[in-house]
């Protein structure tokens, strides 16, 4: 029996922030030092603790319904919210705001994202908005423009004065002139600009904000790696449903080999975040109808050591992240990326790696229909006798096919119909 033991959700966030930011190195912990900006300006303002770290998951995910490299590009540059329309503009904090509220815990941090992007000018008249997520969603757009002004080619300490000349000039029109203050005095300390460069972590997070009340159970977790898979999933129809599929076959096939209540949870959020690495990936590349060229594969490849390494940072998910990463291991050694053998892969890890084949194989694409029962089973019956999978498994997973395979079905069908739906909230956001 595991012991089910409380999981850090700030370790979560911050992982998961890392996750987004991977798709281009220009951005590469943005969601990060957007964060600790934010909580130093907040320390400025000295409120309570508990928004502080609405502040700080806020600035972590603000970018979170970003989902291509176009869109992450553009809200890159400074003058963003001048340069686009309306639309373009709060699209991706629209879309972040409407993936986030599935998560109660979270309600509050959707909100402070929706207006993340809303001028000063523009946010004074919001009358019906909550005036404490204005102001937090005041400073998530302010740090975030800090921050897209730092260059990476520049010792920092020579570019204070340029930036804070930048923001200043803005100030009244583009950002609220009291958070400006805040930030002009802020700007004189040198550990403030050198934290911000050196990619904050846990610990830094740690000392500003005191203790951090956000261990989160087992079922917490479950619940947001749910709402997490709509992330991981929706920033292309050839994955639209991936992740519910492999999590109804994995499920199902746990509670066949007799795993506990506990480790069916585990493995549940285990397939909701076996794609987790994907978001390193370009939508663009996931969207490709035609065949992938090999600069194109080797980032597909690279997927499940992204997931690995992204959890890897959280505390007590340490076997929830075996089970999720290591789909794409061979028990003959010749998978990827960390080429394990059967010695080294677990039950769990075997599932998972059957669960995510069979669903693959059996789901609609864009491109073309799911194998049938028979073409599926002849797949995986020639993976594991050429020992790619494990075979106990697979004749599992053949004995009780119906009954799996319905299971599957029935969960994308749903996720498709969410699918549908998020679409629809995504083209007239």
């Amino acid at each position: 029996m595991l012991v089910n033991r409380p999981i850090p959700f700030l370790d979560l966030i911050l992982s998961i922030s890392e996750a987004t930011d991977l798709i281009d190195s220009n951005i590469n912990n943005h969601g990060k030092r957007v964060a600790y900006i934010a909580l130093n300006i907040a320390n400025e303002l000295e409120i309570n603790s508990s928004d502080k770290h609405s502040i700080v998951i806020a600035g972590l995910l603000h970018d979170i319904g970003a989902f291509s490299l176009q869109e992450k590009l553009k809200a890159a540059n400074f003058e963003f919210e001048f340069k686009y329309n309306s639309n373009e503009i709060n699209q991706h904090a629209e879309v972040g705001y409407m993936l986030l509220k599935k998560f109660k815990p979270l309600l509050k941090i959707a909100e402070i994202i929706r207006y993340h992007h809303y001028i000063y000018k523009e946010a004074k008249k919001l009358i019906n908005v909550d005036k404490d997520v204005l102001l937090f969603s005041q400073i998530i757009h302010l740090a975030d423009r800090i921050d897209i002004l730092i260059k990476k080619d520049i010792e920092i300490l020579k570019q204070v004065s340029n930036i804070s000349d930048i923001i200043t000039e803005y100030s009244g029109d583009y950002f609220n002139p009291d958070l400006v203050k805040l930030f002009n005095h802020l700007k004189e300390k040198e550990y403030f600009w050198l934290d911000t460069i050196t990619s904050p972590h846990i610990q830094t997070f740690s000392r500003l904000l005191g203790y951090l009340p956000l261990d989160f159970s087992l079922d917490k977790i479950l619940d947001f790696a749910k709402m997490f898979s709509y992330i991981i999933d929706f920033r292309s129809s050839f994955t639209a449903t991936h992740s519910r599929g492999v999590t109804a076959t994995s499920i199902k096939l746990a509670e066949l080999n007799n795993f506990s209540n506990t480790e069916c949870k585990m493995m549940e959020i285990a397939g909701y975040l076996h794609d987790l690495g994907k978001l390193s990936v370009p939508a663009e590349i996931l969207e490709k109808p035609a065949k992938l060229n090999t600069d194109e594969f080797a980032i597909i490849r690279g997927h499940t050591y992204f997931t690995y390494k992204i959890l890897s940072n959280v505390a007590n998910l340490d076997i929830i992240n075996t089970w999720a990463s290591f789909h794409h291991e061979c028990l003959d050694g010749k998978g990827y990326p960390f080429h394990l053998g059967e010695d080294d892969l677990s039950l769990g890890s075997r599932i998972m790696a059957v669960s995510d084949i069979f669903t693959a194989i059996t789901e609609d694409r864009p491109y073309r229909k799911g194998m049938n029962k028979i073409e599926s089973l002849k797949v995986l019956e020639s993976m594991a006798r050429n020992k790619k999978i494990d075979w106990n498994v697979v004749e599992i997973l053949k004995l009780n096919y119906d009954e799996i395979n319905s299971a599957r079905m029935v969960a994308q069908k749903e996720s498709l119909k969410e699918y549908k739906e998020f679409k629809q909230y995504y083209k007239t956001s």
